[in-house]
């Protein structure tokens, strides 16, 4: 359960790539020459996405490990920000965005499953851990998702987060008018 005044409190979700958008698995490989690194992503974590930026709420994507897919993915998803540390070092990228953007931690939301996130995860208003997430990472989360990383977590969280907001109802009619759908209730 996300409490309405700490949901209502958010301003921006971060989010993690490996494990928390993907299921954590990188398939690599050689085609036509060329190194290839592939990840799974889930469609309806892309939704999820969708529905929080339509909610007027900045997404942003933190990565300790860049890669051309999650850029291909951040860039088809439209979040407001995508960047890679290949250190992990993720705070201080993290601490930059909420500078930038003028968001305070405690009007902040990160989801993440894994050592590198904690540091994030302990700072903001609202820690989320996907159902796969590292014991540590359980042990800070406010809210955990029953689907694991990359199998619709983050459409679980979304849904959950946007009900304690008191506004999924009319994203959801919204995004169903912008599809052709008139009668919807």
């Amino acid at each position: 359960m996300i409490e309405p005044a700490v949901a209502k409190r958010i301003q921006l979700v971060g989010l993690d790539v490996d494990g928390t958008m993907t299921d954590g698995g990188i398939y690599m490989g050689v085609g036509g020459g060329q190194t290839m690194e592939l990840r799974r992503f889930d469609i309806q974590d892309g939704l999820g996405v969708h529905l929080l930026r339509a909610a007027g709420l900045p997404v942003v994507l933190v990565t300790g490990r860049g890669g051309e897919a999650a850029r291909l993915r951040a860039q088809e998803l439209r979040v407001d920000e995508f960047v890679a540390d290949a250190a992990a070092r993720k705070l201080p990228v993290f601490e930059g965005i909420l500078s930038r953007r003028q968001v305070r931690w405690e009007e902040a939301c990160f989801i993440g499953d894994d050592l590198p996130d904690l540091p994030i995860l302990r700072r903001v208003a609202l820690p989320v851990a996907v159902a796969n997430a590292a014991r540590d990472v359980k042990e800070v989360a406010r809210f955990t998702t029953t689907a694991g990383g990359g199998r619709g977590a983050l459409r679980e969280f979304v849904e959950v987060f946007l009900r304690a907001r008191g506004v999924w109802t009319d994203v959801v009619r919204h995004y169903l008018r912008e599809r052709g759908d008139v009668g919807g209730r």
